[in-house]
């Protein structure tokens, strides 16, 4: 009974140490840009189209709209970043989601797209 608590333990502090050594973005830029959606599904799909492990952290308000991206500036930029979005579907500040891209999105996932400027 006593090997079972040691070892309940040391996974326990294993875990907690792993998830507190996640690697921090270097020469990180922070900013927020207008991204299109709907849905918790639309935030996964924006955030999944958005990080890269260790270059580019992406969290997509539901509320507003909103995309604050944490990025490294000397590996990536924001347009690279917005680029991806688009081509998952999502159209946003810098960039337009082509008819394709955004006719394969689930049906709760299609926003009102604004309208483009001639």
């Amino acid at each position: 009974m006593k090997s079972i608590s040691h070892i309940t333990v040391l996974i326990t502090v294993m875990v907690l140490a792993g998830s507190s050594c996640q690697a921090q973005i270097q020469n990180s830029k922070t900013e927020s840009v207008k991204v299109y959606g709907n849905c918790g599904s639309c935030k996964k799909t924006i955030e999944k189209a958005a990080n890269a492990k260790g270059i580019a952290k992406a969290d997509w308000n539901i509320e507003t709209g909103m995309l604050t991206l944490t990025y490294d500036s000397t590996k990536t930029s924001r347009g690279d970043i917005l680029k991806r979005v688009a081509d998952a579907g999502y159209d946003n500040e810098k960039f337009t989601a082509t008819n394709e891209a955004y006719s394969k999105l689930n049906a709760c996932c299609q926003y009102d797209r604004p309208q483009k400027k001639e």
